[in-house]
Formats: C-alpha cells, sequence, structure tokens
C-alpha cells in the first residue's frame, strides 16, 4: 500500500475542525482516519505559514525554494574549494 495523499482543500477543512469548531485533535484525526501526528503537523504548518501552507505537489514555499537553491549552491562552491585545494597540493609537491 502506497503513501496516502490529501489535497490541500481536504488539510485546510481539518485544520478547521480543529482551530475553528474546537474538536479535539485525538477525535479529529480519529473521525478522518489520519494520525494524530499528522493533523498536528498539518494544524502547525497552518499556523507558522496561513496561507502558504499547501502549496500542493512538487511545489515549495518561496522562503523552501530559497533554502535549497542555498544548498545547492553551497555544495558547488565546497567542490570548487576541493578541487583548489587539490591543485596547490599537487603543484607544491611538484619539483621545479
Amino acid at each position: 500500500m502506497g503513501r496516502r495523499r490529501f489535497t490541500p482543500e481536504f488539510k485546510l477543512e481539518a485544520v478547521k475542525l480543529v482551530k475553528e469548531r474546537g474538536v479535539a485533535v485525538r477525535q479529529a484525526a480519529a473521525d478522518l482516519g489520519l494520525h494524530e501526528n499528522v493533523l498536528r503537523k498539518w494544524v502547525r504548518n497552518v499556523e507558522a505559514h496561513r496561507e502558504q501552507a499547501f502549496p500542493g505537489q512538487g511545489r515549495m514555499r518561496p522562503d523552501d525554494a530559497e533554502v535549497a537553491r542555498l544548498r545547492r549552491e553551497l555544495a558547488k562552491t565546497k567542490a570548487e574549494r576541493d578541487i583548489l585545494r587539490k591543485a596547490i597540493a599537487y603543484f607544491a609537491k611538484e619539483p621545479r
């Protein structure tokens, strides 16, 4: 059995059950057939990111996209640094 996928609308409605209607997370999760921790994560996500809480399949929030871009850039810079270190070590050993 594969991982279940839920639409952003479903997630928002589940969070509304908890936040607006006052249903306990445990009860709402049981009613919806979810694990409690999944629903708690959705609630935290909505509290932290409001309208960008569930951007959809394959899309990232702008801040997450920036972090991913910076990580790629850092990895590239580290690789370049390592190449330069090896070149310096090679030329330092070579007799003139």
